[in-house]
């Protein structure tokens, strides 16, 4: 089963989602949260090793948004992938929740198949972006071509970035830097889509191109 959490401020939203992905066979939504903050707190309270796989994240929410509220369960190390699920197609918001660890972007005016889809793509570490959002990052991202798009990793997926250079397996990275395999899986699709390789010897040519692997 697919566990999943579901962020949303808005109630009737949170509950048409949980009946729309109840149906499905291979889905359990156990939690929910009108939040960022109690995302946080939910996805944080189900116990040891049972994170929710993946967390529907609205981006506009109240006290803590879901960009926050994804930085601080990447920098917690929490095993959950990230799907944003929001109204907002703002260039910069797309790539402030990306970098701070959302696997997935979709638009609420996407199907309930396509959420569906996202959510069990992420469940596989796989991500998914809506076509009107790869449109907006193509345009942010074309008018920041002067910086380099490693600068835009995070200190820890820096270092597994270094980890892939060093050719080492997903086991042997999160052994290395004390951390879970999934959470491993989360970085290094988060390399990926940064800097816009599509496997591990790509990312491992850019980090040697650009004396990253050391």
């Amino acid at each position: 089963m697919i566990r999943v959490l579901i962020a949303d401020d808005h109630e009737i939203v949170r509950l048409g989602l949980r009946g729309y992905l109840e149906t499905e066979d291979d889905i359990e939504v156990v939690a929910m949260a009108g939040d960022g903050d109690e995302a946080v707190r939910q996805a944080q309270g189900q116990g040891q090793g049972q994170e929710p796989d993946v967390i529907l994240m609205d981006l506009l929410m109240p006290r803590v948004n879901g960009i926050e509220a994804t930085r601080k369960l990447t920098e917690a190390g929490c095993s959950s992938r990230v799907v944003v699920l929001t109204s907002s197609t703002d260039d910069t918001q797309v790539v402030e929740a990306l970098r701070a660890g959302a696997l997935s972007y979709l638009l609420k005016t996407s199907t309930a198949r396509q959420v569906v889809e996202a959510v069990r793509r992420a469940a596989n570490g796989e991500s998914m972006l809506d076509a009107q959002v790869q449109k907006s990052l193509v345009g942010h991202l074309q008018t920041r071509l002067e910086r380099e798009a490693w600068q835009d990793l995070t200190d820890r997926e820096l270092d597994v970035l270094r980890a892939l250079a060093a050719g080492r397996s997903n086991q042997e990275i999160a052994d290395l830097l004390q951390i879970g395999v999934k959470t491993v899986k989360t970085h290094v699709s988060n390399v990926f889509i940064k800097l816009g390789v599509e496997d591990r010897t790509q990312a491992a040519i850019y980090a040697v191109r650009h004396g990253l692997d050391r």
